[in-house]
């Protein structure tokens, strides 16, 4: 059952070909633009899911009340600061 040269080489040329479309297929998928566009894509649609904008909002909440907090605390220093320094000038 050995098979003739012309099987032969039609196996190697379709080998060939497959080969060929999986190499350009890898080299597409891993062109620099093509991998920004994968990643944005992916990133679009996990920021659909509710959960996801749900942490997201409350960790915008956090930063949102600690930012506040900083501004809060930087003012009553200042303030204490004047304060301090109008006791110190009237002596």
């Amino acid at each position: 059952m050995a098979r003739n040269i012309d099987a032969i080489e039609r196996d190697i040329e379709r080998t060939r070909r497959q080969l060929a479309g999986t190499l350009d297929q890898i080299a597409e998928r891993s062109r620099p633009q093509n991998l920004v566009d994968d990643a944005r894509k992916g990133l679009l649609e996990r920021l659909k899911d509710p959960r996801v904008q749900l942490i997201l909002g409350g960790i915008a909440g956090v930063v949102v009340l600690g930012v506040g907090l900083s501004i809060r605390r930087s003012r009553k220093y200042h303030r204490d600061l004047r304060e301090l320094q109008l006791i110190l000038a009237q002596r």
